[in-house]
């Protein structure tokens, strides 16, 4: 279909098209550009844009209502009513929805519903081109490469339905990952960044962070697997609390398959899970980590519901002062749970109410291990949540409050509870970037964390 229709005429026209009994469009205009960059010069830049439709229809039927669920790109508009069909004869060719519900009624029609899609470009990099030339001068003074890229993309989503539904988000999100290297490859540091618009990123500011990190690196030390009193910076975190909501579905806890289900039955909800004043939660509306504020949902599972498209996104506290309060729920596994309605998270953020930047927290050290981020994160044990992955681009040795040296890689084997239930410390809350996740999930705050006895199970090879 022409990019010069609208997206609210796609979504009128794919509904008025509809002969089901109840009808979902979801139109998701996407706009993306990038820069990356190798040996402190830019390589490749470009600009993306595309558009997908995904048509929901629900039939109903004697012995429930069936839903069929047909998602395209580039849809012409002599193919729109093809796939409207399409999503029609697979509802009716499907069983009766395990989820199904009324379709969403009553919210509030979106104000700029019928406006043109929201679109970046190459303009929002104008001040953070010219500082990452900044940044290569200076790492090229100082002997070092950097490697990366930045990554920006504008969601304009658009989601109407045959209850009256007409409801638009726009979701911003950029990425910028750097990495230093020191000319024989021996050494590595790594930062990433999340932002809206890089009006809020500074890479000169990230290559000084790096090279101080590779100045750590030129100590080498080795140590062996073991127990280690951990300082896990929050990006860290963010990837093992990220995890940690990923598996924390009310369906699955009450139905005894995870880390929250209750030994004999029932949940951990209202269990302490940790000491300290820790309160996780998701807002829609948190400042400079905005979401979508209702579900936007493209299919169906044991969090999300094609039937609960446009129900309001409250702000939500997983846990609370350190008490699980919270497992995410969809209006079908509320019901089948007796749990209250929990949608789906947007963003993430962990605070404890500490003060201290992660640099005050290795500076309060006596001896222990400064992580920089994990990677290859893989489950192990759904009952325990335990995870495995290995550490990446930089483990240093903290001695006295001083780093002293970069130590190996190790491969870990750890539970995000159970971490939660041994931190000692937790820092200042701060927006980050999951280095793992950051393809599926960017919009995160979270502080560094003090684990006493974090176990590095095995030494690892890794860079």
């Amino acid at each position: 279909m022409s990019r010069s229709t609208k997206p609210h005429e796609i979504v009128e026209r794919a509904l008025e098209l509809s002969t089901a009994d109840g009808c979902v469009v979801i139109a998701d205009e996407e706009s993306s550009a990038n820069l990356r960059w190798a040996g402190n010069a830019l390589t490749t830049n470009g600009v993306t844009r595309g558009r997908t439709l995904t048509v929901i229809a629900t039939v109903d039927g004697k012995e429930g209502t069936a839903s069929g669920v047909v998602s395209r790109s580039a849809v012409t508009a002599d193919e729109l009513e093809e796939l409207v069909r399409s999503a029609e004869a697979a509802a009716r060719g499907a069983g009766p929805a395990e989820d199904a519900r009324p379709l969403v009624t009553g919210t509030p029609a979106s104000p700029d519903f019928a406006d043109a899609p929201a679109e970046t470009g190459s303009a929002v990099f104008a001040d953070f081109a010219p500082a990452l030339g900044e940044a290569f001068a200076r790492a090229r003074a100082g002997g070092r490469e950097l490697y990366g890229f930045a990554h920006h993309e504008l969601v304009s989503t658009y989601v109407g339905t045959s209850t009256g539904l007409r409801l638009r988000h726009d979701q911003p999100t950029g990425t910028l990952e750097l990495n230093a290297k020191s000319p024989d490859r021996r050494r590595s540091a790594w930062a990433g960044r999340s932002t809206r618009d890089f009006k809020d990123v500074d890479p000169t500011a990230l290559d000084a962070e790096l090279a101080v990190r590779l100045g750590w690196a030129e100590r080498k030390i080795d140590l062996p697997a073991g127990r280690y009193e951990t300082l896990l910076p929050p990006t860290a975190v963010a990837d093992l609390m990220i995890y940690q909501m990923w598996s924390a579905a009310a369906r699955d806890a009450v139905e005894g398959r995870t880390v929250f289900s209750k030994p004999g039955g029932g949940t951990r909800l209202g269990e302490r899970l940790t000491g300290l004043p820790l309160t996780l939660r998701s807002d829609p509306n948190a400042p400079g980590l905005e979401s979508a504020p209702f579900v936007v949902a493209h299919s169906s599972g044991d969090d999300a519901s094609v039937f609960d498209n446009g129900l309001p996104v409250p702000a939500t506290e997983w846990i609370k002062d350190g008490v699980l309060s919270r497992l995410s729920t969809t209006r079908h596994t509320a019901g089948l749970t007796g749990l209250p309605l929990s949608p789906g998270f947007g963003n993430l953020i962990l605070d404890g109410g500490g003060e201290k930047s992660l640099d005050e927290m290795v500076a309060e050290t006596e001896r222990g291990l400064l992580l920089t981020c994990l990677w290859y994160i893989r489950e192990v044990d759904p009952a325990t949540l335990l995870l495995t992955g290995l550490t990446r681009d930089g483990v240093y040795l903290v001695e006295n409050g001083q780093v002293v040296g970069e130590v190996n890689n190790f491969r870990f084997n750890e539970s995000p509870v159970d971490l939660l239930s041994r931190a000692s410390e937790a820092g200042r809350t701060e927006k980050t970037l999951p280095r793992e996740w950051s393809d599926w999930f960017t919009r995160a705050a979270m502080p560094a964390v003090r684990i006493p006895d974090f176990n590095m199970s095995s030494v690892s090879k890794g860079v």
